[in-house]
């Protein structure tokens, strides 16, 4: 049930961290949305962006569980309450590693930890490809992908 990926981006590990952390890159990346936290261990974060509850909704929130930068950070993963009514009890974790290796860098994703009849399985299991490929064609040429939305 967990889904993990790997892909290898033409980029060093410091400037693809920079994509998943900075407010540029997120808001390239993930559609709009700004990460907002202190990236310590225990801290709260938030993905925040435009979505049903205006330009503040929460889309995504958690708990930083581990942060070692430019090399992997892991984190407790809940949708935002405008999703679900039980975002609390529907967590997952979520592990990025970056591995450099010659000019390029191995970028490993796992999301695991699901709980059984998660809601939010089957959509997360084709959004992570679109999310994976916008980071590397994000770090590879500073463009986007058009997802034709």
């Amino acid at each position: 049930m967990d889904l993990t990926y790997e892909i290898y981006i033409n980029s060093k590990p410091e400037d693809i961290w920079n994509i998943f952390i900075s407010p540029e890159g997120t808001k390239a990346i993930f559609f709009g949305c700004v990460l907002k936290s202190t990236f310590e261990v225990g801290a709260p974060y938030e993905y925040i962006g435009p979505g049903a509850d205006g330009d503040e909704t929460v889309h995504v929130y958690g708990e930083i569980l581990a942060y070692e930068p430019y090399k992997m950070m892991s984190y407790t993963e809940h949708a935002g309450p405008s999703y679900r009514e039980n975002h609390a009890e529907l967590e997952t974790r979520i592990t990025l590693y970056l591995e450099e290796g010659g000019n390029c860098t191995k970028l490993k994703l796992v999301n695991d930890k699901w709980p059984e009849n998660h809601p939010s399985y089957e959509n997360t299991k084709s959004s992570w490809p679109m999310i994976l490929s916008n980071v590397k064609t994000f770090a590879e040429t500073g463009k986007t992908l058009d997802f034709g939305w």
